[in-house]
């Protein structure tokens, strides 16, 4: 960094910590009641773009949010590294370990033992060739074998009479297997069919050597480079061409297997970079680097430009205290971590040498190897007493422990490890080769999903945010990212002790967050930080009748918003209340352009259209009429929510927006635009996909792939048809056509009833709470399993490509209906307004 940049960033960091002396004081006064709003108000948008203008992409989403939520909560200033993602605390506590938060599946460990070790002997090195698919290991007594991406052997040498067997690697231009021993250098050409005079060895090599790896910058053919690290702190840098390997140039020993190569004639450059032996070399093409690591206290951990091995410049040394054992790179978190005989985890700047950006703390014993997951951003770390610890790189938490007690005594020092990415294991050596697989969180465990202990009350999402807020039984509120899955805050006991939150709804910016409860009370809060903003007291008594049991915010004017709220004794306070005749479960709103509907649902099926423009019932539907399915029968209707097509809202944005209220939780008037890339291919066509599985198909094509099913939304007149959207007792999701009211899409999405639901448009994603307990996330055009709020591992929303289904769900996740035989009816029901009323009541009578 220049002195420029230096000063930048010092003046950055003085405005950004008046920033946050001023949002402390703001908040202090707003507690005390001395605050006085003016235009220097700082919100959570005001510190996020303040924050991305002095620091621009150095800082993360994610990180600005968790520094904003933690000092508006504590009132006081974090240090100001946390908003880059560095944290000086550390943890040596673990969760709990139970199947939902295992990382690798240890009870599933396989082991190969054939062709790659002799008697008493071990591995010494294990090396993943992506590009191949291969895996190779080298034994210390001279056993190389090379394993498919099935672990299936390919080829295997057993090279005798020759020194132990250090390290290996593959040389990817000449397509040779190197491998290093004590003194020599070993190039196997594993493709030759000669049973003999297959394999290379160079020599003589002064020192010990230790440890090799590939210099994976070189792209001309038929030449490769490689590292190897010495006994006596050397770094050796060695260029080798398919010309060292000609007839010529070898001579060939009496009775032996090998073709002999003086090492004088090879360009050896080597640089003394350690005081101790040279424990790991690796090239990190991802920084253009090589890395080499020691036992020396002084010069650890060595990361700089291969040029350097050439000349006497300046290196770029990380010192830790009892050296460096290992090291890896993690390309996404841009974060290199090292381990050594301090048992501490440290986490780097690649660029910053002077201190770690974290530690991790747990290991009880040295630390001996650490690779990593990239896709997930876990640390596996291995010490001596081959216990292995997984670790998360942005939360720096642990995640698992586990250990291997089949290993002997004497096999303590000898642990090479290789995380597969492309196939999410992890290979060690000992003895024998060991495969643990990673626990796939939602086909690999048979673990009921949970994202609250107790049955789901309420689910409702935050589009600004992309958030979304749980409520469960016990009055718990968990607020999650929609994308990962992971928990950001908590409330407990949010209306009082003994206090039950029965729905919630989201004012349509994301600012605020209303939540009623079984006594009648309703409050309001700053969604953000989770701190209350005010309570609505409904109620002068606490009885049944003013349990409250859907909430919505709803747009007057367009400087106003007002709640709309129905109790249990089926009144709707606020704006209006009606009256039908029949026990009404849920409702939902939908007003644009050409659509002025209310939809309830009941607890017999009953779904009705309320159509407030020509003051009339539009048409009657019970959803378990003309069933074709018998195990997708139910009568109970617990949330309903329209999905309007995006060629609504692109028309007339301004005009009033529909709201969807269910049975627990309600969502803002965004829900408007919640459908608008479910179908884009679909809109050419106006039938319905009829391909139907039934219930016996299921047994027999459950583990086969699921074909590709799709809503599709026809065209009516100037734009398409919204979709209503109904969740049920039994556990099933539905889609309507609400010109008829005729079903579209059916599947089974949990085994206990479902009490909400809502659309993401951007993910095409739909997400619904059960009493089960769980919350879980589907792809809205085919009903594919992404998995549920609560799961240790990240969604993977892109991937549609397999069939997944709940551990509780046995039937297919998607069934596409023929086209039902609605049941229509034409009734005049005049809409009468009372104006006498305190509040405007709309009553339905029946002549």
């Amino acid at each position: 960094m220049s002195d420029l940049e230096l000063l930048d960033f010092k003046n950055a960091l003085e405005q950004f910590q008046k920033l946050v002396e001023k949002m402390i004081i703001q908040k202090t006064k707003e507690r005390s009641g001395l605050y006085t709003e003016d235009d220097d108000k700082i919100d959570y948008n005001e510190f996020y773009k303040t924050t991305r203008t002095l620091f621009g992409p150095a800082v993360k989403g994610h990180n600005i949010q968790a520094f904003f939520r933690k000092t508006i909560n504590n009132l006081e200033k974090p240090d100001w590294l946390e908003i880059f993602g560095c944290f000086t605390a550390e943890s040596d506590g673990l969760p709990s370990q139970s199947k939902e938060s295992m990382v690798f599946l240890v009870s599933e460990k396989k082991q190969t033992t054939d062709s790659v070790v002799k008697r008493k002997d071990m591995i010494k090195g294990i090396v993943k060739i992506p590009h191949l698919d291969f895996t190779i290991t080298a034994s210390q007594r001279g056993v190389i074998t090379i394993f498919n991406n099935q672990m299936k052997v390919v080829a295997t040498i057993n090279i005798e009479d020759t020194s132990w067997i250090t390290g290996c690697d593959f040389l990817p231009q000449l397509k040779y297997v190197v491998a290093v021993t004590e003194s020599t250098i070993i190039v196997w050409d594993y493709k030759s069919d000669e049973n003999k005079n297959n394999c290379f060895v160079i020599k003589p090599m002064k020192n010990c050597l230790l440890c090799v790896c590939t210099v994976t910058m070189s792209d001309q053919p038929a030449k490769d480079t490689i590292l190897m690290g010495d006994d006596k702190g050397y770094v050796y840098l060695l260029t080798m061409t398919s010309n060292d390997f000609i007839m010529k140039q070898y001579k060939a020993e009496n009775e032996s297997q090998f073709r002999v190569l003086d090492s004088e004639n090879f360009n050896i450059v080597k640089r003394k970079l350690h005081d101790d032996w040279v424990g790991r070399v690796k090239y990190i093409s991802a920084l253009k680097c090589f890395g080499s690591c020691s036992a020396d206290s002084l010069r650890s951990f060595i990361l700089d430009d291969i040029k350097r091995l050439e000349d006497n410049l300046p290196l770029r040394e990380f010192s830790v205290h009892k050296g460096v054992n290992a090291f890896a790179y993690c390309r996404k978190a841009k974060v290199v971590v090292t381990g050594g005989n301090d048992r501490i985890l440290r986490l780097w700047n690649p660029v910053v040498n002077i201190r770690p950006t974290g530690k991790l703390l747990g290991h009880k014993h040295s630390v001996v190897e650490v690779v990593t997951n990239e896709k997930d951003q876990h640390v596996i770390s291995l010490s001596c007493a081959k216990i292995f610890r997984v670790w998360d790189i942005q939360t720096l938490t642990p995640l698992q422990v586990f250990h291997d007690n089949q290993v002997s005594p004497e096999e303590l020092d000898v642990f090479p490890m290789v995380f597969d990415n492309d196939h999410g294991i992890l290979i060690t050596g000992s003895d024998a080769v060991d495969i643990y697989p990673l626990a796939q969180m939602i086909e690999d465990t048979r673990q009921r999903p949970q994202t609250h202990e107790k049955s789901i009350n309420a689910v409702v999402y935050n589009r600004t945010l992309r958030q979304i807020l749980t409520i469960c039984t016990e009055s718990i509120l968990k607020v999650w990212d929609l994308e990962t899955g992971y928990q950001i805050y908590q409330i407990e006991d949010a209306h009082g002790v003994n206090t039950e939150v029965t729905c919630a709804a989201i004012e349509i910016n994301g600012f605020y967050l209303a939540t009623g409860a079984c006594d009648g009370t309703v409050k309001v809060w700053e969604f953000e930080s989770g701190q209350e903003f005010k309570a609505l007291p409904l109620a002068q008594h606490s009885d049944d009748e003013h349990h409250v049991l859907k909430i919505v915010y709803l747009k007057a004017d367009e400087s106003q918003h007002a709640l709309l709220v129905l109790e249990q004794r089926g009144k709707m306070k606020m704006i209006q209340t009606f009256v039908p005749s029949v026990e009404i479960n849920c409702f939902a709103v939908l007003k644009v352009e050409g659509w002025n509907l209310i939809a309830t649902g009941s607890a017999n099926g009953e779904i009705i259209l309320w159509d407030f423009e020509s003051a009339s019932v539009r048409c009657l539907r019970k959803t378990n009429e003309d069933s074709q399915d018998s195990v997708f029968q139910e009568s109970g209707i617990n949330a309903m929510l329209f999905l309007v097509h995006s060629a609504f809202t692109s028309r007339k944005r301004s005009s009033q927006p529909s709201a969807a209220v269910r049975r627990d939780v309600s969502a803002s008037p965004e829900h408007e635009s919640s459908s608008s890339n479910l179908h884009k291919e679909n809109e050419e066509r106006d039938e319905v996909n009829t391909e139907k599985t039934t219930a016996e198909d299921t047994a027999t094509s459950k583990n086969k792939q699921h074909p590709k099913m799709k809503v599709k939304f026809s065209k009516t007149g100037a734009g398409h048809s919204p979709i209503l959207a109904s969740a049920h007792e039994s556990g099933c999701i539905r889609l309507w056509s609400i010109q008829q009211v005729k079903e579209k899409l059916c599947w089974r999405g949990h085994t206990a009833e479902v009490v909400d639901l809502f659309y993401e448009e951007e993910k095409n994603v739909i997400v619904t709470a059960s009493t089960d307990g769980s919350v879980r996330i589907w792809h809205a055009e085919s009903g594919y399993y992404f998995g549920y709020y609560g799961q240790s591992r990240e969604f993977e929303l892109s991937d549609t490509s397999r069939l997944i289904l709940p551990p509780d769900v046995t039937n297919f996740p998607a069934i596409i209906r023929e086209e039902s035989k609605p049941m229509e009816k034409k009734i005049e029901c005049p809409l009468m307004l009372d104006r006498d009323r305190s509040f405007d009541v709309l009553e339905y009578a029946r002549n």
